[in-house]
């Protein structure tokens, strides 16, 4: 009996270390992958930022003089300071329309409509966004779609070359950022509100609630973990965005839509300051982490 006993407890015991085996042996080729892509870049990055080097001659140590040029260049910090006011247009207003646009599209019935409604909405997400920034650069011109719909209506007094201005070139981006991820909002909220429980609707309608009680109370409610994620996703594309800036309009006029994407971008590889540029990196990632870490613990202690 003793026997066995652990003549199972051993064959239990191998079984496990094959599982092991056979666990670790399926995710190496993932995990190399990214050590090699992500670890040591990152890593690397980081050693970058403490030398002055131009990518081709010979390093100099400079220790945290990289960082300090990072927290008092007035250009650097207004870049900083674009990239958080893109986050109103990047987070807030696609996060805000997706949920009304879920719940409406949720109250009709199924059919051409829903479906068509859906495709449109979720179409900018497959356009590349550097596609999307020429096309809106194109519809912003003096002679665009946008000035052209305002003079039509009878707003002409209003057009203007909108990435040309100083005061709504940054508004006009973010707008850009706005519709592209309006859709995935959109399409992921739905998908969420198809698994609240349907009895809670009914329940709520029965004791007379309005459409707004109905929303606040269980739409919202019911959808906080995929609001933690598509804030999550938007913050980040808001902080580190490049594609949009870069193909309309290269941080111009001026710095007025600098974002810090470009300016490490220009600081690397224009001006070949590689450390000065890791260094706004490594201080770009501890901000995103910054913002990042917050909504996903805020999310995880509601759901308890």
């Amino acid at each position: 009996m003793t026997d066995s006993i652990t003549t199972r407890r051993a064959g239990a015991r191998t079984s496990a270390r094959r599982g092991a085996l056979t666990g670790w042996l399926f995710i190496t080729p993932a995990l190399l992958a990214y050590i090699g892509f992500v670890i040591y870049p990152l890593i690397t990055g980081v050693q970058y930022s403490f030398y002055r080097w131009n990518g081709v001659g010979p390093s100099e140590w400079v220790g945290l003089a990289n960082y300090f040029r990072v927290f008092t260049d007035e250009t650097l910090l207004g870049s900083i300071l674009n990239a958080f006011v893109l986050i109103a247009y990047f987070t807030v207003i696609p996060v805000a329309a997706g949920l009304m646009l879920a719940t409406l599209i949720r109250s009709m019935k199924p059919g051409f409509f829903s479906s068509v409604s859906q495709t449109i909405l979720f179409l900018p997400q497959i356009i590349p966004l550097a596609a999307a920034g020429i096309a809106w650069s194109w519809m912003y011109a003096q002679t665009g779609a946008v000035n052209q719909i305002l003079n039509a209506v009878g707003l002409g007094f209003l057009a203007r070359p909108w990435l040309g201005d100083f005061q709504t070139a940054l508004p006009a981006v973010g707008l850009i950022g706005s519709w592209v991820l309006t859709g995935l909002c959109t399409v992921l909220f739905l998908t969420g509100i198809g698994k609240i429980d349907q009895s809670l609707y009914e329940a709520v309608r029965l004791d007379g609630a309005s459409w707004w009680r109905e929303f606040f109370t269980i739409t919202v409610p019911g959808l906080r973990q995929e609001i933690a994620v598509l804030t999550t996703l938007t913050v980040i594309a808001a902080l580190s965005s490049f594609d949009i800036i870069y193909t309309t309009t290269l941080g111009g006029p001026g710095r007025s839509t600098l974002v810090p994407g470009i300016s490490i971008y220009r600081i690397g590889f224009t001006q070949s300051d590689v450390g000065l540029a890791s260094a706004f990196g490594i201080v770009l990632m501890v901000l995103v982490l910054a913002c990042v870490l917050p909504i996903q613990r805020l999310a995880r202690v509601r759901d308890r």
